[in-house]
């Protein structure tokens, strides 16, 4: 995977130092949800609907972080194992529909909340749902959407289209613990970039919002795969 001094090669150094002093910052915290540390293998799961796979279960919850998205589920302890039971940070955006899960004590997990939509038409306000007693992180845009959006070929500031919610979170999972192995798994744009509609593993199929152009965030995360920065299990 190409580093964050990669990446910005050829921008003001100022805004690649600001990049790795915001993960610098942050990775503290983050580390407090880790499991084991040093931190050596994380998870990142979308929420593709998968088949039942105890192999794939048990290499999620064996991570030493699990990283979920939105309105993600989790293996419930009745169902055949596909998906594992943990999450240890949440990635989601203000217009999440929680799943039974996605609260579900809160008080151990991380909660992230992007917003690239601000770029153009976002309020700031916390989503109404919000527990009082919950805080969360919001991730800037500057530091994360918009190198993400460069690394795709996009300019979220003028064009109106960033990465999804699970690409953006596997960017920062990687920056965050870069010398650790990764196993991804429930990103269904990596075999299919030509879909219009999403299909969750908890509730009704969506489409696949304008601002997003899957078939780039599809072309990145095969190069993260193919260089062998990134195990991904079907």
């Amino acid at each position: 995977m190409r580093t964050s001094e990669e990446l910005l090669e050829g921008e003001d150094s100022a805004a690649a130092a600001a990049e790795r002093t915001f993960y610098d910052s942050i990775r503290p915290l983050a580390l407090t949800y880790a499991s084991a540390e040093p931190v050596r293998r994380i998870a990142v799961v979308g929420n593709q609907p998968l088949a039942a796979s105890a192999q794939r279960a048990a290499t999620i919850d064996n991570a030493d972080v699990v990283f979920r998205v939105n309105g993600f589920r989790v293996d419930d302890v009745d169902a055949p194992p596909a998906v594992g039971k943990r999450a240890d940070i949440v990635v989601f955006n203000r217009g999440v529909r929680p799943t039974p899960w996605f609260f579900h004590e809160y008080g151990d997990r991380l909660y992230l909340m992007i917003e690239p939509g601000r770029l153009l038409f976002e309020n700031p306000k916390l989503p109404e749902f919000w527990p009082r007693d919950l805080g969360c992180l919001t991730i800037p845009n500057r530091e994360v959407v918009l190198p993400l959006g460069r690394a795709m070929g996009l300019d979220p500031r003028t064009g109106g289209q960033w990465a999804t919610t699970g690409t953006v979170m596997l960017w920062i999972a990687t920056r965050l613990f870069p010398d650790a192995h990764v196993d991804i798994a429930g990103f269904s744009f990596i075999d299919e970039p030509e879909q219009t509609a999403w299909n969750h593993a908890y509730g009704d199929s969506s489409p696949v919002g304008i601002e997003h152009v899957i078939e780039l965030e599809s072309r990145l995360v095969k190069s993260w795969v193919d260089s062998g920065r990134i195990e991904y299990h079907r």
